[in-house]
């Protein structure tokens, strides 16, 4: 018997959410790009006319959320990083639909196994205020080694501003005094691939 999970990757996307929501929703959500189904929300206008379209919407959520689930488990576990795709696909789905700024630590040991993912501040839709004695304070907690930062774009650009080059900069210098190293920054915008700034030379 064929392994069920290659035979799934095979099919095109209509087939896929045939699987999830059966053929009919399936036919009426096609044409919507997969970004925006994964984040429709109930009320939105034109999406729930009918309890069919209601209950297609539920299904994705659903499996939206069991992904966050199953990812965010494998953290809490103690992963060690290993992957930057790894770190991008939770950050990601912790971070990218929040309609207002937050930003994060990700804690890691010195072997760089996480020890938790916070959301440290919460802002507006455009900004956030960040306090670096609040950022060491948590990892002199929880003794930290190394920390990963993050913060979305509700926006949607994943460019960065000279204020989060500027942040990025003013932490790296005091977690240095305490000894945590500063490992990447990552901005997060909807369901595209988070920008890095050690990859973009940034730190």
């Amino acid at each position: 018997m064929s392994d069920p999970l290659i035979s799934i990757r095979s099919l095109p996307t209509a087939s896929l959410l045939g699987l999830l929501v059966g053929d009919v929703a399936a036919e009426a959500l096609a044409g919507r790009p997969l970004a925006e189904l994964f984040h429709l929300h109930a009320r939105q206008t034109g999406v729930c006319e009918t309890p069919a379209d209601y209950r297609a919407v539920r299904i994705l959520g659903a499996a939206r959320e069991l992904l966050t689930r199953a990812l965010a488990e494998a953290v809490e576990l103690g992963d060690c990083l290993d992957s930057p795709q790894k770190v991008r696909d939770l950050l990601r789905l912790r971070f990218g639909d929040l309609p207002h700024e937050v930003f994060g630590v990700v804690l890691l040991d010195s072997q760089h196994c996480v020890l938790d993912v916070i959301k440290l501040f919460r802002g507006t839709l455009a900004q956030t205020s960040v306090y670096p004695r609040e950022v060491v304070k948590l990892c002199l907690e929880t003794n930290a080694a190394a920390v990963i930062l993050v913060h979305n774009h509700p926006s949607g650009s994943l460019e960065p501003s000279q204020a989060d080059i500027a942040l990025t900069e003013t932490l790296k210098k005091a977690l240095a005094l305490v000894d945590v190293r500063v490992l990447d920054h990552f901005i997060v915008a909807g369901t595209g691939s988070p920008l890095s700034f050690a990859e973009r030379g940034l730190i």
